[in-house]
């Protein structure tokens, strides 16, 4: 959701709500994801053996629209506005953080929001994203595994298909 907010406003000047913004998301950056295996991975077996952890920060939860006001801010330029006919976007929730914070002390999430926004308008405007790019295969993943399933290269399941060698 922050790539498409950011990529709509690099590449169209608008940052583009295709819901009413109201609805919550848990939002975290992969590097902190990679940084919580890294501590689960140094912690004491007994810490994180058959334990489930929600991997990020309580201040991570975040109303779309509050993203989209961020990106307006970050975006030189850019402008809010809502898809035709947007709604209420029943996806809403919100993710407790407190047992990983609590129960990994080697795990220190680094990125803000504000922090992961710069990173996406930089990486865009020094490739020069333009809407055609941003709006491809390569971008959008449904358009990705869309053209796998065409190619043969996924089954219905959206599994590999085996690759029998000759």
């Amino acid at each position: 959701m922050v790539n498409n907010l950011t990529g709509y406003a690099v590449t169209t000047g608008k940052v583009l709500l295709k819901s009413d913004g109201t609805a919550w998301r848990p939002l975290v950056h992969i590097e902190d994801i990679s940084l919580a295996f890294l501590a689960a991975l140094e912690a004491p077996r007994e810490m994180v053996h058959n334990q489930a952890y929600n991997v990020g920060r309580n201040e991570d939860n975040y109303r779309v629209r509050d993203i989209a006001l961020m990106v307006k801010e970050i975006v030189a330029g850019s402008e809010v506005t809502f898809a035709e006919g947007v709604s209420t976007d029943s996806r809403c929730y919100r993710v407790d953080f407190t047992k990983i914070l609590s129960t990994l002390p080697g795990y220190k999430p680094k990125w803000t929001m504000r922090l992961r926004i710069e990173q996406l308008y930089e990486a865009y405007t020094a490739q020069n994203m333009t809407l055609q790019e941003f709006e491809s295969p390569r971008y959008l993943r449904i358009k990705h595994v869309r053209n796998m399933l065409a190619s043969g290269e996924l089954d219905t399941t959206l599994r590999y298909k085996s690759r029998v060698s000759a």
